[in-house]
């Protein structure tokens, strides 16, 4: 299994940082080139590499960590997403919902990416927590997504499908998602 992130701002390197403390290589990319990247990403651990947009696309699995609108533009990128996961790590804040078609945002994002599986998935905690060892007193930070998976040491809080639990951590307009920047642990006795 292969991983790219796609966007190193803030979002893109708190999850190399997850990848690095896993020792697990990820790719990333970006607007910048990879020599731009490079000493960021050589910073952060071994396992992060930076690369073109081209070669990052074919990892398997495909975070997307950059601002909302450019995720169009990131799916003309391919021909193809048939067999792709992409995980969609953004925020439609604050794009109005009547212009996601009356969608929650990741199903609106699904859209682009015909044949991925689409999930939704570490948006709901502010970069700097994310960046943060999810092994916290005793217990896991928590991370919701829609997948069958334990994602980088977060507990996973499966909310079902895009459709349904989606709702909860993606941004309408101006609003928040309900379960948008939780911070839930909890240690077991």
């Amino acid at each position: 299994m292969s991983y790219a992130i796609v966007g190193f701002g803030k979002v893109g390197q708190a999850l190399a940082h997850a990848f690095a403390r896993r020792n697990i290589e990820v790719t990333v990319a970006s607007r910048r080139s990879p020599e731009a990247l490079a000493p960021e990403a050589r910073a952060i651990g071994p396992t992060v590499v930076a690369k073109s947009l081209r070669n990052a696309l074919g990892a398997d699995t495909i975070i997307l960590a950059v601002p909302f609108g450019a995720h169009r533009e990131i799916a003309k990128a391919l021909p193809s997403w048939k067999g792709k996961t992409v995980i969609d790590a953004m925020n439609s804040f604050p794009v109005p919902p009547e212009e996601l078609d009356g969608l929650p945002s990741s199903a609106f994002v699904a859209k682009s990416f015909t044949g991925a599986k689409l999930v939704k998935g570490f948006n709901h905690l502010i970069a700097a927590t994310l960046a943060t060892d999810p092994i916290v007193e005793g217990g896991h930070r928590v991370v919701f997504l829609s997948s069958d998976d334990e994602q980088l040491g977060f507990a996973s809080v499966k909310l079902g499908k895009l459709n349904e639990g989606g709702a909860l951590v993606h941004a309408r307009g101006r609003t928040w998602g309900q379960l948008i920047f939780q911070d839930l642990f909890r240690k077991q006795q």
